[in-house]
């Protein structure tokens, strides 16, 4: 199966530095390899209800849920692309992760199934020099490919604030090069916070 990343911005400022930082490391992917990139501001998902226990589970088929369903299940690459938001994703993202708990129970998805052995990627920018601070950010991405059976190749980390800031950011540029380069290691879990945040 050839590599298709999908690229999931979760930020609501569009080229804000993750995003430029993602780009520089998808500027790395072979030419053959596909890639798609969509925003969950210009794709908003409604609150996610749960009905596990209440009704039965429709496959979405229009709308957002019914683009990133596909887009998701089509990609052998996801990259989450959140800025750290208070230590942890920003709401769209962990809105499109909720949205992963009703994919689990629709009928004919086989999410899980799907899922397993792919990879989950993350990228993000933090206004700390500190890169520990973004372990819950990590580990809740970890945890969640652990438990599809996912591979995890990581989070690539840049720092800045004003926009445009990691481009000075020597040392993630750095990494950015490499970020995508070679296979990533089946999830373990639970991610250990004493792990170094930069997997």
């Amino acid at each position: 199966m050839s590599r298709s990343f999908l690229f999931v911005l979760g930020s609501s400022r569009t080229e804000g530095n993750t995003e430029l930082l993602a780009r520089r490391a998808a500027e790395q992917l072979p030419a053959d390899v596909e890639q798609r990139w969509l925003s969950l501001a210009d794709h908003p998902l409604p609150d996610f209800e749960d009905l596990r226990h209440d009704s039965d589970h429709v496959r979405p088929t229009e709308g957002p849920v019914g683009t990133l369903l596909d887009a998701t299940l089509a990609a052998t690459d996801l990259v989450i692309v959140s800025p750290l938001y208070w230590y942890s994703l920003s709401a769209p993202v962990k809105r499109y992760l909720d949205h992963w708990s009703g994919w689990l129970r629709t009928p004919g998805v086989d999410f899980k199934a799907t899922m397993a052995g792919r990879t989950l990627w993350g990228v993000t920018a933090l206004a700390h020099t500190e890169e520990e601070v973004a372990a819950p950010l990590i580990g809740a991405l970890n945890n969640s490919a652990a438990y599809l059976g996912m591979r995890f190749g990581g989070v690539l980390l840049g720092n800045g604030s004003k926009p445009g800031d990691v481009l000075a950011d020597s040392a993630a540029l750095a990494r950015a090069k490499t970020f995508f380069a070679g296979e990533a290691p089946f999830a373990r879990f639970p991610y250990e916070v004493s792990e170094k945040a930069g997997v």
